[in-house]
């Protein structure tokens, strides 16, 4: 009887079962292509002998870290320079870049490939980089040809880029991206999440990539579509399977690692910083801390050393993407009328935030809500990118960390009895429903409590961030949208039904702006009704500027 021997898959695996006498294997014979193993009568066929097919500088590169031997392992992971530390990566490979936005990114890294100039990169990224910093340094140089992101909207040049046919972009909700790297790295191929469900991404009407773009038109060609998902009903609501997200390198920064390759994150660096080197075949580590072995609590290791093949010094420094610190007095008495607005906005949203609630705060207006809330609230704010307990903008610069801010990149502090965490923990929380409430922006939300705040076709291609996965569970996470009611152009955001993509359908609960307040009947399919008007405001004046049809409530109030 014949048995094929998968654990030796070449010539060089069969001799060595054979010199060390394994399992009983004295003799080896080759018949045709192949080498047979003799052990008590059985036979195991090891791999094919011959001559091998040529194979490219991507895949020696690849085979070269899927197959490290005893030696390779037991050899020093420390390296004296990202040069050494990426010497071998060859054009054409994925990589895996933490950060969020700048925050947590590996520029020393990154300064080492576009110094080598290594092409034809697949970056996978939460961020696309900023101003001339991150990743924006290879884009430029154009030294990517696709990117997988969630949010390019610092980086315009990118956008520009992706419009000129020049790099292709698959935008990816930022949940998910951290759900497919962990699966990636705990050997899971695929999942189902409700995030993306009834979008753009469930259809895969986002192209990839674009060609020219039509004179008559104005409509780009496309050369390589999106990619649409297989979708299943699961307790009701659509939910869409996503891909493990493999890279063939890691490259992170970590505040502290050791000679054996254990590393310590500082507060939102852990973002992404935690999760793709498990998901890499090989994974280098810049460190602004090179510590012995021994050196470091093993129960204040955030990555385990398994996972971590090189380690070099991180000598580039941290940047701040949007360094904001705490409103004087002057400021926060900000007379303008837009200023006037959005604090009408924001103190009417504070209202929404309970005592002892979990909540998550979007970017722009929805972050001016906590200023609001009476002395000693006890709300615990939760930033995306892995933060429980945010707290103001630091008062000074020198109160300022570039490794602590929040979802819209911006400086904060954190409150005593705040925790950080990775992307994929922060997602299973938004996910899972534990955040009581969200307060997002708008485009444009429907009668119906359908939400668009993430995309204007042939004007604004920035990404969803988390916005899609922030709206996923809205049963559990009330969604409140806090906008003007109109936008620049003096037209309704809110109407019957949305024209622009979508962020999520039927999620929304509540919608706030400086004229009204209205309840959304989602489930139900009641549409809006008008609950509060703004003081010194009718109901006319509010229909008069609204592009949805809505009852009023029997006890309207005023804010």
């Amino acid at each position: 009887m014949s048995f094929l021997l998968e654990t030796a898959p070449s010539r060089a695996a069969a001799a060595l079962l054979v010199s060390r006498g394994t399992a009983g294997l004295v003799t080896t014979r080759v018949y045709g292509s192949r080498i047979v193993l003799r052990q008590r009568g059985r036979q195991f066929h090891a791999g094919p002998v011959g001559r091998e097919k040529q194979q490219s500088p991507v895949e020696q590169f690849i085979d070269q870290i899927n197959t490290k031997s005893t030696t390779q392992k037991t050899k020093s992971k420390i390296y004296k320079s990202a040069d050494d530390a990426i010497a071998d990566i060859k054009d054409g490979v994925t990589i895996l870049s933490s950060g969020f936005g700048l925050c947590g990114v590996a520029e020393t890294l990154i300064d080492a490939i576009r110094k080598k100039g290594i092409r034809d990169l697949t970056i996978v990224s939460n961020n696309a980089g900023a101003g001339e910093h991150g990743l924006t340094k290879l884009t430029t140089s154009g030294q990517i040809s696709r990117m997988i992101v969630s949010f390019i909207g610092n980086n315009k040049p990118l956008g520009k880029q992706y419009h000129d046919g020049k790099v292709a972009i698959e935008l990816c909700p930022q949940g998910t991206i951290a759900e497919r790297l962990r699966a990636a790295g705990a050997g899971i191929p695929a999942f189902f999440t409700g995030t993306g469900a009834s979008t753009l991404i469930q259809t895969g009407g986002i192209p990839h990539r674009l060609g020219a773009k039509d004179p008559q038109t104005g409509k780009h060609e496309v050369l390589e579509p999106g990619r649409p998902r297989e979708t299943r009903i699961f307790d009701g609501r659509p939910h869409l399977m996503e891909t493990a997200l493999k890279g063939d390198v890691a490259i992170v920064r970590a505040w502290k690692a050791d000679e054996a390759g254990n590393c310590v994150f500082r507060t939102a660096t852990k973002a992404y910083g935690v999760l793709m080197p498990k998901a890499a075949k090989l994974a280098i580590v810049e460190a602004e801390n090179i510590v012995p072995i021994g050196s470091l609590d093993p129960d204040h290791v955030h990555l385990p050393s398994i996972y971590v093949d090189r380690i070099c010094p991180a000598t580039s420094d941290k940047q701040f993407e949007k360094l904001v610190l705490a409103p004087t007095q002057d400021a926060t008495a900000e007379t303008g009328e837009e200023a006037v607005k959005r604090n009408r906005i924001a103190k009417r949203a504070a209202k929404e935030l309970h005592e002892g609630y979990y909540a998550n705060l979007g970017v722009g207006i929805p972050t001016l809500a906590p200023s609001f809330l009476p002395a000693g609230a006890n709300i615990w704010l939760q930033s995306e990118n892995g933060i429980i307990g945010m707290g103001p903008y630091p008062a000074t610069k020198a109160d300022a960390d570039p490794d602590t801010v929040n979802a819209g990149k911006e400086t904060i502090t954190l409150v005593p009895g705040a925790s950080t965490f990775d992307s994929a923990e922060s997602f299973g929380m938004i996910r899972g429903g534990h955040v009581d409430v969200s307060l997002l922006g708008a485009l444009q939300v429907s009668a119906s409590g359908d939400l668009a705040n993430y995309i204007i076709p042939g004007k604004a291609f920035n990404g969803m961030g988390g916005a899609m996965d922030l709206v996923s569970n809205p049963d559990k996470t009330k969604i409140i949208v806090c906008t003007y009611h109109t936008d620049k152009e003096g037209r309704s955001k809110i109407l019957d039904e949305c024209e622009l993509p979508l962020t999520g359908k039927g999620v929304v609960s509540t919608i706030i702006t400086e004229l009204a307040v209205f309840q959304v009947d989602r489930v139900g399919g009641g549409g809006l009704t008008l609950t509060e008007v703004a003081d010194g405001l009718t109901v006319d004046d509010v229909r008069a500027k609204t592009r949805a049809k809505f009852a009023v409530a029997d006890d309207l109030g005023t804010f």
